[in-house]
């Protein structure tokens, strides 16, 4: 049966996106110097020629990587805490939903944006910077509207923003999965913990 462009285009999309998941799965554990292209390429179940017809260069596929991890970071919370009117809740739903994001498979899309990010060069590491300074400009709207409405103490937004981003990107480093915190629990503990230094004390 004939196959229609858009379904070969979408299969293409899904074939690049496992690439890009085994490329990842292995920088994670070994590091973007330590990991050849001959890997990643046996790792996706391709020819090293195969693996050339998907992306250029090997910087090419970290920079994808890193838009990969982005793209998911968008979709599962910025783009969900968005509709949140209340700045108090927006910061509470990015946080706890960011958390999930890492505890439920994606940390190691995270991780490389956090590790690699000196890796890019020139053009590629100025993309991500932009992307990753949206993160952050959020945050500080967000903390500014809650201040200015008497819900958040005085406190530089900045400051919050990254204490925030601290809190949840270090996860990765000590959560174990299936270990004595379940997800649910490491979220409603740093959240717990986060607010308390955060909301205006009665």
């Amino acid at each position: 049966m004939r196959t229609s462009s858009s379904s070969r285009l979408d299969e293409s999309q899904r074939r690049y996106r496992e690439i890009l998941e085994a490329a990842a799965k292995l920088i994670f554990r070994r590091g973007y110097e330590a990991t050849s292209m001959q890997e990643i390429s046996a790792e996706a179940g391709l020819t090293k020629a195969g693996l050339y017809h998907y992306v250029a260069t090997k910087e090419a596929l970290l920079l994808d990587i890193m838009h990969y991890g982005m793209d998911l970071f968008e979709e599962q919370v910025l783009t969900p805490a968005q509709l949140v009117e209340d700045p108090v809740e927006r910061i509470r739903v990015v946080m706890a939903r960011n958390l999930a994001l890492i505890t439920h498979g994606a940390a190691k899309e995270v991780t490389i944006i956090l590790h690699e990010h000196q890796t890019l060069t020139g053009e590629a590491q100025a993309q991500i910077n932009a992307r990753k300074k949206k993160y952050v400009r959020f945050l500080e709207t967000a903390v500014r509207e809650a201040t200015a409405v008497g819900k958040v103490r005085p406190i530089d937004p900045t400051l919050a923003a990254f204490g925030l981003l601290g809190m949840v990107l270090w996860t990765y480093k000590w959560f174990q999965p299936g270990g004595a915190l379940s997800p649910e629990q490491l979220s409603e503990g740093m959240l717990e913990l986060f607010f308390q230094g955060l909301l205006v004390r009665p």
